[in-house]
C-alpha cells in the first residue's frame, strides 16, 4: 500500500468559476465577495439562488445593511436583479420573505460598463471643448494693446 499524503480531488467538485471579468468593473471588494458568495449558492441551471442579508453577511463577515449596500451595487452595474418574495405563514398571513436573486451574464455587465466609461470620456471631451471656446471668445474679447498686455479698465 503506497501512502498519499494529499488525497485526489476532483478539480470541478465543489468549486465554481469567478468571470475574470468582474475584476475589471471596477467594483469594492465587499461587492466582489457578495457576488462570489452568490455564485456559490446559485443553481447553475436557472442562474437564480435565494438568500437573506443576514445569511450573506454571515458567509462574507459583513453585516446586513454593508450587504444590502453591495447588493444595490451589483443591481447597479448589471451583474444582478432582484426581486422580492413572499411566504405564507401558518395562520395565513402573507410576509415578505428572503429576496430572489437572478445571476445576469457577465457580458452584459461589461458592455454596460464599457458604454458608460465611453460616455465619461465623451463628456469630458465635450467639457474641454467648451472651455477651449470659452478661453478663445474671452481672448477675441479683450484685444491686448501694444503692448502686449490687455487695456487697463476704464476708470470712472
Amino acid at each position: 500500500m503506497t501512502y498519499t499524503p494529499w488525497p485526489k480531488r476532483d478539480p470541478i467538485k465543489n468549486c465554481f468559476l469567478v468571470p475574470n471579468e468582474i475584476y475589471h468593473l471596477k467594483l469594492s471588494y465587499g461587492a466582489i465577495a457578495v457576488y462570489g458568495y452568490l455564485l456559490h449558492i446559485e443553481d447553475r441551471k436557472t442562474y437564480q439562488c435565494y438568500a437573506g442579508y443576514k445569511t450573506i453577511g454571515k458567509a462574507t463577515g459583513m453585516s446586513e445593511n454593508t450587504v444590502r449596500k453591495y447588493v444595490l451595487e451589483l443591481e447597479e452595474r448589471g451583474l444582478i436583479t432582484t426581486e422580492q418574495t413572499t411566504i405564507t405563514t401558518q395562520d395565513g398571513h402573507k410576509r415578505n420573505g428572503v429576496l430572489l436573486y437572478h445571476i445576469r451574464p457577465i457580458q452584459e455587465a461589461v458592455d454596460r460598463y464599457n458604454d458608460w466609461q465611453m460616455q465619461r470620456l465623451e463628456d469630458a471631451v465635450a467639457k474641454q471643448k467648451a472651455q477651449g471656446r470659452l478661453s478663445r471668445l474671452c481672448a477675441a474679447q479683450a484685444p491686448l494693446s501694444e503692448t502686449g498686455q490687455h487695456p487697463a479698465p476704464p476708470t470712472p
